[in-house]
């Protein structure tokens, strides 16, 4: 990653340290996508080995650069203990209960092109689905949800997206993104809209250090 800036220098070393400080083995870490450059998932292996070997547990979601990930069954075979993958699912924690899915590029109100609008209104579709499977084991349980592009941005904040209509629908208590880097994290949302609380999370957003994204907690 360095090569996006002398800002990404060492930036794993810094976010592990960060993260032996504050993770806890009863904990869940959440990373929503762009886990490793690699194109097959031998060649990824390597890399969920090193962030396999950090406290906690952790959830993670594809991002638009995961190529590495493409059977799911594959890749939930090879993760190292404690790693779970959620894709268009849900996975439940115990105290709260996890479900997301990739998300794609919001239409422009000038419109999209037919491509860009067939995939995301299929995103939107595996987001539905991911939260009727939450829905049927949260029992109550705070639902927590992570895409990985914004599901909201500021010229969708009078609208709204298929995204966030079903967040709000289905009474989301936390969303959390990443795939903003740079200065395009000015464009990125954190707050609530329509009683969801989102945030952006991307690691340079943070300053490579992790967030604290219980329902509980706003920071």
């Amino acid at each position: 990653m360095d090569v996006f800036g002398a800002h990404w220098a060492n930036h794993f070393e810094r976010i592990s340290e960060d993260w032996r400080s504050r993770v806890s083995d009863e904990d869940m870490v959440l990373i929503p996508g762009d886990i490793s450059w690699a194109m097959q998932l031998p060649e990824a292996l390597e890399d969920l080995r090193r962030i396999g070997m950090l406290p906690g547990r952790k959830l993670i979601l594809r991002g638009n650069h995961d190529y590495w990930w493409s059977s799911l069954t594959q890749l939930r075979t090879n993760l190292p203990e404690g790693m779970h993958a959620v894709q268009n699912d849900a996975y439940d924690a115990g105290e709260y209960v996890f479900c997301g899915t990739r998300g794609w590029m919001i239409p422009p109100p000038g419109g999209a092109s037919s491509q860009d609008e067939k995939i995301y209104r299929r995103e939107v579709m595996r987001l539905k689905m991911s939260l009727d499977c939450a829905a049927r084991i949260a029992d109550g349980r705070p639902v927590i949800v992570m895409m990985h592009y914004p599901p909201l941005l500021p010229e969708n904040l009078r609208s709204g997206t298929g995204f966030t209509e079903l967040l709000t629908q289905y009474g989301v208590a936390r969303c959390v993104y990443g795939h903003l880097h740079g200065q395009s994290v000015q464009r990125g949302f954190t707050g609530v809209y329509g009683g969801v609380r989102y945030d952006l999370v991307s690691c340079d957003a943070l300053g490579f250090a992790l967030k604290d994204v219980t329902p509980e907690s706003i920071e």
